[in-house]
Formats: C-alpha cells, structure tokens, sequence
C-alpha cells in the first residue's frame, strides 16, 4: 500500500474552499487525472454517497469505484476506494494564518496485480504526488482568481 499526501495553502476562508471541494462532481475541473465524475448513489454529498470516477494516469485508464466514508460539513470528506484500485483518502480544509487555508489531501491506495500490486503502489506513489500536486495548483488558482466574465467592450464614439 502506498501513502500520498498533498498539501497547499490557499488565499480564501475556508468557508470559500469548502464550498469549492465540497461538490464531488466539480473535481474534475481541478483534477487532472479525474475524467468524469458519475454518482451511484440518490445522495450527492455526506455519508453513504457512491461513485464512479473515470481516471486516467499515463497510460492507466480505470473507473475508480468510491464511497463517501466522512463528511464533516466546512472540514473534511473521507473516501474509500472499493473497485480495482482500494484504499482510503481524505481532503481536509483548516483554517490559516492571515484568513487563508490549508487544503490537504492524504490517500493511501493499494493497486491490484496489473498495475503491479504493492511494488506498483510503491512505485505509482511519487508519480501520483506529482500529478495531485499539480491539482492542488489547479484548485488555488481557480479558487483564488476570480471567473472571468464576458464584457462588452465598449465602443468609443467616432467623433467627426
């Protein structure tokens, strides 16, 4: 079994970045590596919700079978992995200096035999810390730069 975590500090409340992570299916605009988020549970969030998501990793394609195991509302989601892949995960949001937050992100995962079992979990680990940093980087830009809108520029009148 190989252990990631991530970890960065992002320049919004934490009430700001809870209300970013908290909607499961949005991760796949921060994650790389997340294709398509499908639920298979009624729930959408909280313990006891269920999906699917379909994950790509170099040449690895799989749908990651999950479980929402946590769900302590503004602090934390807890996972587990139930199909070919198994394990645990957890994101947690904490509070930082200066109004900002911490956003971690601590998986530990077990591979099943053709991605090479536990030497490949051992393996696979800093490839994936490199690829879940990078998200990390993708999810404090998008929550700290603000949604560009569309403006009309305005035209300044020809004068004669």
């Amino acid at each position: 079994m190989s252990r990631v975590r991530v970890s960065t500090v992002i320049d919004a409340s934490p009430r700001h970045v809870w209300a970013s992570v908290r909607d499961i299916a949005s991760h796949t605009s921060w994650m790389e590596d997340a294709v398509a988020i499908r639920y298979t549970s009624p729930k959408r969030e909280g313990v006891g919700t269920t999906f699917e998501c379909d994950t790509r990793v170099g040449p690895f394609r799989l749908t990651d079978r999950m479980e929402v195991t946590e769900w302590a509302e503004g602090t934390a989601i807890g996972i587990r992995h139930v199909g070919l892949v198994q394990g645990t995960g957890r994101f947690t949001v904490r509070r930082a200096r200066g109004g900002r937050t911490r956003f971690t992100w601590d998986e530990r995962l077990r591979f099943p035999w053709w991605m090479g079992g536990a030497p490949g979990s051992v393996v696979a680990a800093p490839v994936l810390r490199h690829i879940w940093r990078r998200n990390l980087v993708n999810l404090k830009r998008g929550i700290e730069s603000p949604p560009r809108t569309s403006r009309r520029r305005r035209r300044k009148p020809i004068l004669a």
